[in-house]
């Protein structure tokens, strides 16, 4: 029989607390996102390290991409992303989150200062966040929920490089477009949700 004292059960009861807490927020339990309401439950790290809530975005059509400075579909991409920023963040609300990810074919290799550098040689204004996985079981908490809220051709799995995903201004994951889905060809979608 276990016996425990007035000292060691608080010390359990604030822990059990505290691991509810960390549950309730998607951080420790990444089954939580099917429980998810929106975007806005989730966080991030951006790429600096600083924790980021998603509520930041409450009210704005958003596109949320994963990235890689050595893919194909890099050049494009960002100057098409940097394009889609310049024109719409002002006049239209537009936030693009750009998620860099090693795991297709290792081309998004570096650490974050690497990172860091990279985008400024390519004058990003957009938020860009930790390199963080998509797939498998220690994917991104939020990737869970997008794939799980708008599922893919051939599975919901993400397929490679700057897969992109339009969140309307309620936070919920509208559309889901390929990587060799051009930005700027998401302004018709876009329009449907401004």
């Amino acid at each position: 029989m276990l016996f425990l004292n007035n000292r060691t059960l608080t010390k359990v009861a604030v822990a059990c607390r505290a691991l509810a807490v960390l549950r309730a927020s998607n951080k420790m339990n990444p089954e939580n996102y099917k429980e998810a309401q929106s975007i806005y439950e989730f966080s991030a790290k951006d790429i600096k390290g600083n924790e980021v809530s998603l509520e930041k975005y409450k009210g704005h059509v958003c596109i949320i991409v994963n990235v890689a400075s050595q893919c194909g579909y890099t050049k494009n991409n960002y100057a098409e992303l940097n394009e889609l920023f310049d024109e719409f963040s002002e006049s239209k609300g537009l936030r693009i989150l750009a998620f860099p990810c090693n795991q297709f074919a290792s081309e998004e290799p570096g650490g974050n200062a690497e990172i860091c550098q990279f985008i400024q040689t390519k004058n990003v204004k957009f938020d860009v966040f930790e390199k963080i996985n998509v797939n498998g079981s220690d994917a991104h908490p939020l990737w869970s929920f997008l794939k799980y809220k708008q599922g893919g051709v051939l599975g919901d799995f993400i397929k490679w490089n700057f897969t992109k995903f339009i969140i309307n201004k309620e936070g919920q994951p509208v559309e889901r477009h390929g990587p060799s889905t051009n930005p700027k060809d998401l302004v018709k979608s876009l329009e449907k949700y401004w």
